[in-house]
């Protein structure tokens, strides 16, 4: 008997396929969006970045040989000098009329439009019609059709009933930018808040109506404890926009009577002074002002996103 001893077949080795890592597929999904990041620093960081640049320099564009490296002067100058710390008084004092009117005006309309009613969606229509004017467009209303001494609405109401015949711009300057500003955010505040209105526990809102509760209560307890978040939401969006306006002193007032703002004293110090450090010192200010009222903007929206997520 003959044993049969077979030999050992060599087996070709199978390659291993290596899956692509994280970071790999990371970058295969950013890919498509990195077009409109380059795009987005190159239209807004790099102009940030020269004007942060510039603000570091004596730079008068009637005597640019005469240009030369200062530091921290222009930014001295501005918190120093009388007329800019009156724009930011200003600047000031317009963001928070403007966004506390508009906060309780935009309260009050919300709380309206949360009611059952015939005809709701037209109103909230029309309510929401002065958010989409353009700027400019809506102070030049408010400045002829409006706040005109000879022909405007105000005084032709007030000339129907005996009243006097006021010269709005040149009376009350500020308030008359005021006005115009709380007209066209009252409506951003109402789509806020009665966003706010709409997302309360309606549970727990008939559990306390049949508690014996009355609307007020209801209110002061439950609803307005409810609404801090989107209080705070629009008080901060109103901000960003009020502290950059422009439109609006520019075009009723001409930045005169007091009513020049910071961005309004940019513009005068870079197109009319020709000071451009000045005035890149001056706008680096406002952003970083925006910054920071953003800043909490974002922490807000990310709460309130927390919450939505926590009650679903």
């Amino acid at each position: 008997m003959t044993a049969t001893v077979t030999a050992p077949t060599a087996t070709t080795p199978v390659p291993t396929v290596r899956p692509p890592s994280a970071r790999l597929r990371a970058w295969a999904t950013r890919a498509p969006l990195l077009p409109a990041l380059i795009f987005m620093i190159a239209v807004t960081q790099l102009p940030f970045v020269a004007t942060l640049v510039i603000s570091f320099f004596t730079w008068n564009a009637l005597y640019p040989k005469s240009r030369h490296f200062t530091g921290l002067d222009n930014y001295q100058q501005v918190l120093t000098d009388a007329d800019l710390r009156q724009s930011v008084w200003t600047t000031v004092l317009l963001t928070v009329a403007v966004v506390l009117a508009s906060l309780v005006l935009g309260l009050a309309l919300a709380l309206l439009l949360d009611r059952k009613f015939r005809g709701r969606g037209v109103v909230r229509t029309l309510l929401i019609a002065p958010f989409l004017v353009v700027p400019v467009a809506a102070a030049l209303l408010w400045k002829h059709v409006l706040y005109n001494p000879e022909y405007g609405l105000l005084n032709g109401l007030l000339h129907y009933v005996g009243g006097p015949q006021p010269d709005w711009i040149s009376g009350t300057p500020l308030l008359a930018v005021e006005a115009s500003l709380v007209w066209q955010w009252t409506p951003f505040m109402m789509l806020i808040l009665l966003a706010g209105l709409q997302s309360r526990d309606q549970q727990q809102m008939e559990a306390a109506r049949v508690d014996g509760a009355s609307n007020w209560q209801i209110f002061r307890y439950l609803t307005l404890p409810h609404l801090r978040r989107y209080l705070e939401l629009g008080a901060l969006l109103g901000s960003i926009y009020i502290v950059q306006n422009f439109d609006a002193v520019f075009t009723i007032t001409s930045g005169g009577l007091g009513t020049a703002n910071l961005p309004y004293t940019v513009y005068q110090s870079f197109y009319q002074a020709h000071e451009n450090g000045l005035a890149s010192a001056a706008g680096v200010l406002v952003v970083i002002g925006s910054i920071i009222i953003a800043t909490f903007a974002l922490r807000v929206v990310s709460s309130l996103f927390r919450e939505e997520v926590g009650r679903a």
